[in-house]
């Protein structure tokens, strides 16, 4: 019992173990209820039944924000939440790449949960080693948050600049090194990722459908967003306990609502310039730390809700009357 307290009590990235495990645990149990209990058949997924298992992950990343402001304090609880508001919204972004990836193979809502559950998985894995890789830069080399600041302001003026170009899925460069050096069915085979057929020597052969190919340009998409989305937290904390439990919390909600966000999307296109805006304001918010001192944390989480909401309501303002263009 001793060892065990110990264990649980060690040190893991500035954090007792037990934190760290407790939130696995909070993960997985949520991971195995949805595809368990809640899907465990495939059905196609109405917007009523994605608002409530939305609500149901946005309730339990606030219970787990109220619990870290409580066990860690005011400021780590506002970072989380800030972290948590910036992830959720650059998101929003991933959902229109994701709704324009199912277009293009046409996959069928039916079969649009399995993508997105698998590729959470991906997720879990990529952000951990991004995020535990940038803890590990910024605890060596503190300048790296300069760089991490500048990136973002370049980033944020490019998407304001870009914040009407459309994605080419077809030109990806990853959808054409798969399908270069993988053997490709023409059509999709029910919900398999692969299916075994005969080659032409009489030999079964492995080959993938179009749903392992949307799947893999998801997890392709949720790469190039992190890229984004890890400096912007970063920003706010160096706590890699906060950076990561925002990051998957706001992931995890994100891909429930996905099937009521795809078909109202088009009201949201004006968001992209508060994001731009918001990630110019978290680069600088690095860079004014040696002049004016840290701005502390509920002041950014303040900005970043009121640049946030009015990219919605101007959004909403805008489209209104303006039918969905993207096929679910």
């Amino acid at each position: 019992m001793d060892a065990l307290t110990a264990f649980l009590h060690t040190p893991f990235l500035g954090h007792a173990a037990w934190l760290w495990l407790g939130f696995i645990g909070i993960v997985i149990t949520l991971l195995a209820f949805d595809l368990g209990v809640l899907h465990r058949d495939d059905h196609e997924i109405g917007v009523r039944e994605s608002l409530l298992l939305s609500g149901g992950y946005i309730g339990i990343a606030l219970l787990f924000g109220t619990w870290v402001w409580w066990y860690l304090g005011a400021d780590s609880g506002t970072e989380y939440f800030t972290g948590f508001l910036i992830e959720k919204s650059l998101s929003m972004d991933n959902v229109f790449v994701i709704a324009l990836i199912f277009t293009y193979f046409a996959i069928p809502r039916l079969y649009q949960h399995r993508v997105l559950f698998w590729g959470i998985l991906g997720v879990i894995v990529l952000r951990a080693i991004m995020i535990g890789l940038g803890a590990a830069l910024v605890s060596q080399f503190s300048w790296i948050l300069y760089l991490f600041g500048l990136f973002l302001v370049i980033t944020g003026v490019k998407m304001w600049i870009l914040a009407d170009h459309m994605p080419d899925i077809a030109g990806n460069p990853l959808l054409k090194f798969l399908r270069g050096r993988l053997r490709v069915t023409d059509g999709l085979e029910g919900n398999a990722f692969m299916v075994r057929r005969p080659g032409s020597d009489g030999r079964m052969q492995t080959w993938v459908t179009p749903l392992f190919l949307a799947l893999c340009l998801v997890e392709f998409v949720d790469l190039v967003f992190a890229v984004d989305s890890v400096p912007a937290i970063f920003a706010i904390t160096t706590d890699p306990f906060i950076v990561y439990t925002s990051n998957i919390f706001a992931i995890l909600g994100l891909r429930a609502l996905y099937f009521a966000l795809a078909a109202m999307i088009h009201r949201f296109k004006y968001l992209k310039y508060a994001l731009a805006l918001v990630l110019v304001f978290i680069g600088s918010k690095i860079f004014l730390v040696g002049i004016i001192g840290k701005i502390p944390p509920v002041i950014s989480l303040t900005v970043t809700f009121g640049l946030i909401a009015g990219g919605v309501l101007v959004s909403l303002w805008k489209t209104r009357g303006e039918r969905p263009s993207l096929a679910g």
